[in-house]
């Protein structure tokens, strides 16, 4: 039998005349990791605060570990860490401090606490700012201290709501290490995110969201297999060649292919049995080519798809911090 670290089902908040969610169910087996895709305002967070037991759900119930997060609310918060959207330190006492102050509410003992505390300065390249006030810090800084303080107390189920917005690349890709750490520990995260490449390379399934109800459920390969067709790309090694594989693939996929810089053609196919086809009629032509490659579509198609919207809205974030 499947061990759920997170479950939720048929989850319904209205706030006001806004539907944020209308039925969100989903299951998160125990040591994986669960990307939640959706436009601004889906319900993404609002599912995430109800999971948190931040907000009680109008209809529909909610496990972490088994645990009912209104009825056992108080022992739900023991098991589990969370980083919002914006980073929620004290400003007023330095790094190290605020680790501290968190590990002695989840009643560390002090020196349990102080080495915690230190781990996790090293682990987020904070320790040379350990003892400067968090008001000083950059935003990027005030974040990736956010996230040590969600982990001080080892959750067993970590949520991270968009926890890479506003970081550079290089601080997104150590962040990505440490979620692959935490689960490799045995933690359980549900990750929402802007970032389609993120979900692409952390999550094992996601669930998309779009007006409060879920509207997909699958592994990144699965969403991409749902999402359409793939595009077969051929580059013959003798540019000569070129006539003869537009003509093959033309033939495999009933499209005209589209000519390529390089030399090659590429064209969209219905599934991956015309790469074998186009293997064989290229031997039986005996075509040599520095490339042949059959591409699924992108997550950021994937989602535009599903959505309706247009691909570059969930990655626009241009606003770096260090």
């Amino acid at each position: 039998m499947t061990s759920y670290a997170i479950e939720a089902e048929g989850l319904r908040k209205r706030f006001g005349t806004t539907q944020a969610l209308d039925g969100v169910s989903f299951q998160v087996p125990a040591g994986r990791v669960l990307g939640v895709l959706g436009p601004n305002g889906a319900g993404k967070t609002t599912a995430v605060r109800i999971l948190a037991t931040l907000l009680r759900p109008d209809e529909g119930s909610a496990r972490i570990g088994g645990l009912d997060v209104v009825r056992d609310a108080a022992r739900v918060r023991r098991t589990i860490g969370l980083t919002g959207q914006y980073a929620s330190v004290d400003e007023d006492l330095t790094g190290m401090q605020n680790l501290l102050l968190i590990g002695t509410l989840l009643d560390l003992s002090r020196r349990d606490a102080r080495r915690r505390a230190g781990e996790l300065l090293e682990w987020f390249d904070l320790a040379d700012a350990a003892s400067r006030p968090a008001g000083t810090y950059s935003g990027g800084m005030r974040r990736r201290l956010d996230l040590a303080a969600s982990l001080v107390g080892r959750p067993a189920v970590v949520f991270l709501d968009e926890p890479t917005t506003g970081l550079d690349p290089a601080k997104r890709d150590a962040m990505w290490d440490v979620v692959r750490t935490l689960v490799g520990e045995g933690s359980t995260v549900l990750l929402t995110t802007q970032y389609l490449e993120e979900a692409d390379q952390l999550a094992d399934e996601i669930t998309v969201i779009d007006h409060g109800r879920v509207i997909a459920h699958d592994t990144p390969g699965g969403l991409k297999r749902q999402a359409g067709n793939r595009t077969l790309t051929v580059v013959p090694v003798d540019a000569a060649d070129a006539p003869v594989v537009q003509s093959l693939l033309a033939a495999v996929s009933g499209d005209e292919p589209q000519e390529l810089p390089d030399g090659g053609s590429s064209v969209p196919v219905a599934d991956e049995r015309a790469l074998a086809t186009t293997v064989a009629a290229l031997a039986d032509r005996g075509i040599a080519v520095s490339e042949l490659s059959l591409h699924l579509p992108t997550l950021d198609e994937v989602f535009a798809t599903l959505t309706q919207t247009p691909t570059s809205s969930p990655t626009t974030s241009k606003e770096f911090a260090a």
